[in-house]
């Protein structure tokens, strides 16, 4: 049997490997926040979910996105914040809806409100980054910021689970 025999099996499934690992960067960080959507939407509770990670998330993936436009890398990455914060505005969209019709309490903030938010920063720091787009320290600050910022998700759960004194919807 030659040595090269093998290299019609070998090209396909690397690619099918370089595939495979594409699509769970992508579709990886969204994966943990499946089961608590499901549960939050079957208890009809989402006392247990700060929507300051959906922001913390929401401003990383953002300022990443911008950050391509700087200096590109691989676009799995690109996709995966893309994935992100489409995951994000429905978290956001499920405990927004969940809280209002859960509480008479109407100074509660609505779905809309979140994505004018969003929509007003990504456009502010949108037109920032395209007015300094040609320095390279403010791209490269661009990219800290987006993994620092992604760096301190931990801190709102951290905050929620200390307020309720509980784990419970972690």
């Amino acid at each position: 049997m030659e040595p090269g025999g093998l290299e019609w099996l070998l090209v396909p499934v690397q690619q099918l490997v370089a595939w495979g690992a594409a699509g769970a960067m992508v579709f990886g960080g969204v994966v943990p926040y499946i089961p608590q959507y499901r549960d939050i939407r079957r208890t009809q509770n989402a006392e247990g979910f700060s929507t300051y990670v959906c922001l913390v998330l929401l401003v990383a993936n953002i300022l990443r996105i911008l950050f391509w436009f700087g200096r590109r890398f691989e676009s799995p990455l690109l996709w995966q914040s893309i994935i992100m914060i489409i995951t994000m505005l429905l978290m956001l969209k499920l405990c927004t809806e969940i809280r209002v019709s859960n509480e008479l309490n109407v100074k509660r903030r609505s779905f809309a409100d979140y994505v004018q938010c969003v929509l007003t920063f990504t456009g502010v720091t949108g037109y920032i980054t395209y007015l300094w787009l040609d320095s390279s320290l403010f791209v490269e600050t661009l990219g800290f910021l987006a993994v620092f910022t992604e760096a301190m998700l931990g801190v709102p759960q951290l905050y929620r689970n200390y307020q309720n004194r509980s784990t419970e919807g972690m």
